[in-house]
């Protein structure tokens, strides 16, 4: 039996033109008939999973259908349709003056002939369309329609697991407007309520317009959210949306159906609304759909990069026997990386193929620029990650294994995206003066500059070049960077230098310790390759990446004596790519535990090349791939299946009544103007479900908001109360939000509020804390409003 379920006795109210919405995505068409494949599989020699060609030739094809067939698919994306697409045209093209019948209509025979034969030509133009946009797998696979198949049917898995561990984790369907408000704790509410701006707003522009001019969030500051935020994920989201609900009044379709849900333990029954005409159920939804989509690209990347569709399975499945070090989107669904990472798979698909491809055309550098943007603008630490991409790309590039002139290429479409968002996001400084950009300028510089000195300098390329061309890039970026921040005038990032100088050092201030008290923000947890390794994904890359540097190694440095020798010399780009990129993303998970986002995946992704055969070809001369893969699934499985049940096995149901006390008493007796302060979650919801202005909340990556934070956080500090209160007048509040769980709790020793506060305030140290003083007693600077087992509301006085 399932859990029991508040509300199942559920009254619906008198109809209020909502029903069931929502539904299902779409499934994957069937597969079309194999007769227009059969010249091209004869031509090309190959199983459905081959390793796709690394070196397209430029040669133009032969006449006749078997020469298009042949060399069809020698040519770069965007020359021309695959053979397959131009044979079965001329085969088409021969048959169109069919004999009529006695009263000039068709014979059956000759319908069903049109009718194949037009099957033949959608299926091969389909095939020509996946290549022209991206999807390259199809280019060496003649059973096109399978791999399609599984990517769809993994999609769909993980969107179902997702929207299941949610549901089971919140009772989401059965929640309130405000208590699903609620369940978007700290900055998730605060992007969640620029969602519900536009939703709300008289029109889509209207909303648009308010989120640019926005007085709530900084009061009194009025701040363009979209320069200062990456809040573009819910301007889209918003706008399909309004278009979503408006096509379906037209149509007149029901998009929600609401019901009165009795909590029961003596609460007033609430309204809970199920379907997509809902706000939230729609918000949420668009996520993990989004994210389900991902998975079905990581079955794609793995199929594509080992050249057999096991590793593309091999990929999904690794990545949900280690779902829970994977991705947190199930939890927490509003977070920028559920908008921003599964670009960051797409990106890295396409440069996957720049990088396999010797002759790279501009389409694929165009959408390598597009997906950069659609990454970069959702999430503020994309950049970080693109920075430690570019870093491989560069990496792979003094090793020798591309060209200077495909380097350049690639570091173009970067600046291109970073030009682009930084439009977008209204000239926000913090792209210009990142490490991305100093990065992407440095290296640009070092390709055009390279050759004159460098070379100059050292015979021939060897290690004294590699040592220069590194420690000039790394030199000239930090340089760079620094002088970038002294012309624009901007210190937004600095405490991401200062984090990573308290990871190296003892190094300790306030703002870095409130980063580092973060369990998130801590040093990976030991338990995290304990876990890697019962599922058997840790010992299998290792095995691929100790097989990489050995073979790249060999290419390096024994490059002449195996070209003497005529033996297969490693020169695969793409691969040691990967390679260096999983350094950047272990060294990341190791000093930030929230970045096993990025690591766990990619480790995924590294397992697909178990199946390649430029690493593993002299073994699978004796064993299949499939028998191979079939028999690590079957030792994984023991433990991942025991972690997927772990997840299905969460139940819960959320609930915050002290924080609903608190919400409804701030809409009905405080004036709507009123101005609050107080921790940053709390504000978050302050403003999404009260819509009064606030002087901080959780986006604290503005050196501006940093300040303002600590000024609002002197209440958990040891000052004098007068000076604090002094202090709250300068910024306007009116009320401020005390939790006294604030003054005791510490996630480790050093780490309660009043021990950050003696990092600097060492003139105070070993007083009472003041928000101990005021839980006693508020006054005489303070008046007591409001109180309940959570949360005290006191009235900064104007006395």
């Amino acid at each position: 039996m399932g859990r029991p379920r508040r509300g199942l006795a559920k009254k619906a109210p008198p109809p209020s033109g909502g029903g069931g919405g929502g539904g299902a995505p779409p499934s994957p068409p069937p597969p079309l008939p194999q007769e227009g494949r059969r010249q091209q599989q004869q031509q090309r020699g190959l199983s459905g999973a081959g390793e796709p060609e690394r070196s397209p030739s430029r040669a133009h094809a032969e006449k006749g259908p078997a020469g298009a067939a042949t060399r069809g698919l020698q040519q770069p994306l965007g020359r021309q349709l695959p053979g397959g697409a131009s044979s079965a045209m001329k085969r088409g093209g021969g048959g169109r003056r069919a004999a009529a019948g006695k009263n000039g209509s068709p014979r059956p025979e000759e319908q069903r002939e049109r009718l194949a034969r037009g099957l033949r030509e959608c299926q091969d133009w389909l095939r020509a369309y996946l290549n022209e946009t991206g999807i390259f797998i199809a280019r060496a696979d003649s059973k096109i329609w399978i791999t399609l198949i599984m990517a769809a049917v993994a999609g769909i898995l993980h969107w179902c697991h997702i929207t299941a561990l949610f549901e089971n984790d919140r009772h989401f369907s059965h929640l309130s407007t405000l208590e699903r408000e609620m369940a978007f704790r700290t900055e998730m509410g605060l992007y969640y309520s620029y969602f519900k701006t536009i939703t709300e707003a008289p029109s889509f522009l209207n909303g648009v317009w308010t989120i640019m001019n926005d007085k709530l969030t900084e009061y009194p500051l009025v701040i363009n959210t979209l320069k200062r935020f990456n809040v573009y994920p819910e301007v889209v989201v918003g706008f399909w949306y309004r278009l979503y609900t408006e096509t379906m009044n037209v149509l007149g379709i029901p998009t929600k159906k609401c019901w009165t849900v009795n909590r029961g333990e003596d609460l007033s029954p609430v309204e809970s609304c199920e379907g997509w005409g809902d706000p939230a159920s729609f918000y949420v939804a668009m996520i993990f759909l989004l994210n389900g989509l991902m998975v079905s690209i990581f079955f794609l990347y793995g199929t594509y990069l080992s050249g057999n569709r096991f590793g593309g399975l091999l990929t999904v499945a690794c990545y949900f026997f280690n779902h829970g070090e994977s991705t947190r989107v199930m939890w927490t669904p509003p977070l920028r990386e559920s908008f921003s990472y599964p670009f960051l798979v797409v990106q890295m698909l396409l440069l996957t193929y720049i990088l396999r491809t010797q002759n790279v055309n501009r389409r694929s550098l165009i959408a390598l620029s597009v997906s950069n943007v659609f990454f970069m603008l959702p999430w503020q630490f994309a950049q970080f990650v693109l920075l430690t991409q570019v870093a491989s790309v560069f990496g792979i590039y003094i090793l020798g294994l591309i060209d200077s002139s495909k380097l350049q290429k690639i570091l173009y479409a970067h600046m291109a995206s970073l030009g682009v968002c930084f439009v977008l996001m209204f000239g926000n400084s913090m792209l210009l003066t990142s490490y991305y950009a100093a990065f992407l300028v440095i290296s640009w510089g070092i390709l055009e500059l390279g050759p004159k000195y460098i070379l100059k300098m050292c015979s021939r390329r060897g290690i004294s070049v590699w040592a220069i061309e590194g420690f000039s890039c790394f030199l000239g970026t930090i340089t760079l960077k620094f002088l970038m921040c002294l012309i624009f005038g901007t210190a937004d990032d600095a405490h991401i230098s200062n984090l990573l100088k308290a990871k190296f050092t003892g190094y300790r201030d306030f703002h870095t310790s409130m980063y580092t008290c973060a369990v998130e923000f801590d040093f990976m947890e030991k338990q995290t390759p304990v876990k890697y390794m019962k599922t058997l994904l840790l010992p299998v890359v290792l095995v691929v990446f100790s097989v990489i540097v050995m073979k790249t190694f060999q290419h390096v440095v024994c490059r002449k004596e195996l070209s003497e020798r005529q033996e297969d010399n490693f020169n695969h780009g793409e691969i040691v790519y990967h390679a260096l990129q999983l350094i950047f993303f272990t060294v990341l998970a190791i000093l930030f535990m929230r970045l096993k986002l990025f690591l766990t995946p990619h480790m995924c992704i590294m397992a697909s090349l178990i199946c390649s055969k430029q690493l593993f070809g002299w073994l699978f001369s004796k064993i299949q791939p499939g028998t191979l893969v079939l028999a690590i699934l079957a030792m994984m499985a023991f433990e991942g299946v025991a972690n997927l049940q772990r997840e299905w096995s969460i139940v819960g149901e959320f609930s915050n009544l002290p924080q609903e006390e608190l919400l409804l008493w701030i809409k009905e007796k405080t004036k709507p103007d009123a101005v609050f302060a107080g921790p940053m979650p709390t504000m978050a919801s302050v403003k999404l479900s009260a819509l009064r202005p606030i002087v901080n909340h959780p986006h604290y990556e503005d050196a501006g908001l940093r300040a303002r934070t600590k000024t609002v956080y002197s209440m958990y500090s040891r000052k004098p109360a007068k000076e604090v209160k002094r202090e709250l007048l300068k910024l306007g509040v009116n009320y401020y939000i005390l939790e006294d769980s604030w003054c005791l709790r510490r996630s480790k020793p050093g780490c309660s509020m009043p021990e950050i506060w003696d990092i600097e305030d060492t003139a105070n140290a070993g007083k009472v804390p003041l928000c101990t003083l005021m839980s006693m007693d508020s006054r005489p600077y303070f008046r007591t409003v409001f109180n309940n087992n959570i949360y005290k509301v006191l009235e900064v006085t104007r006395e």
